[in-house]
């Protein structure tokens, strides 16, 4: 399955799921929990992408809460209980990855903890496409540190210009460049909302519908 030398790695939220109103809801229940007002969900969807901890002291600092050492335990066990309620992948891309996993090696890179990922993974479907997955709580550090990348590309021995990172915020954009690999950003991701435009250089690839990945990702392959 897949051609080893050349590695696509995705993003999880907002790239290949929209789990947007689960997390925002978890973190609604903490807030309302503390005595606090709920958030609108796309704000708290605009929080999302930097792991776990990141999201639950934005989502208390906006809503005027105070972190303490069991928020961030707390709001994971309220995620678990809301992971698949209303997640779902964005319609598409299951036949995309799938169509794309006969000719690549596919990985997933989230800063969401592994447990939760492992979950949603399996139960909505994508996990006999993707090879490996990894957490925001393994033994490399969070995106956009390109560690995780790097090891991706060691292990099925692509170079940067055979390998793509296929992501939807700034985050993703940051961990490509660091790696030095091509970039594709998914515009219909939710943490597409808050991209910097001006940080486009040309170069990225830009997909507004999962139909258009397989040939944004063929053209960088192609064109670096």
């Amino acid at each position: 399955m897949g051609d080893i030398h050349r590695l696509i790695v995705f993003d999880l939220d907002g790239t290949l799921i929209d789990s947007r109103q689960d997390l925002a809801d978890a973190a609604n229940a903490l807030i309302v929990e503390r005595g606090g007002r709920p958030l609108p969900s796309d704000a708290v969807g605009r929080m999302v992408g930097e792991g776990a901890a990141m999201l639950v002291r934005r989502a208390l600092d906006a809503a005027g809460l105070p972190l303490d050492a069991a928020s961030v335990p707390r709001f994971l066990e309220l995620y678990d209980e809301r992971l698949l309620r209303t997640t779902y992948v964005y319609p598409g891309l299951l036949s995309v990855v799938e169509e794309l996993a006969q000719r690549s090696a596919l990985a997933i890179v989230t800063n969401k903890p592994l447990a939760p990922t492992s979950t949603l993974v399996e139960a909505l479907g994508l996990q006999p496409f993707f090879r490996t997955v990894i957490g925001g709580d393994g033994p490399f550090p969070r995106k956009p540190d390109p560690s995780s990348l790097r090891h991706l590309m060691e292990k099925y021995g692509t170079t940067a210009r055979q390998t793509v990172l296929v992501g939807d915020s700034t985050i993703d954009f940051e961990t490509a460049r660091a790696a030095g690999t091509p970039i594709c950003l998914v515009r219909f991701g939710f943490g597409y909302e808050t991209f910097p435009a001006a940080q486009l250089r040309g170069d990225e690839g830009l997909a507004d519908d999962p139909g258009q990945l397989p040939a944004i990702i063929e053209q960088l392959l192609n064109s670096h």
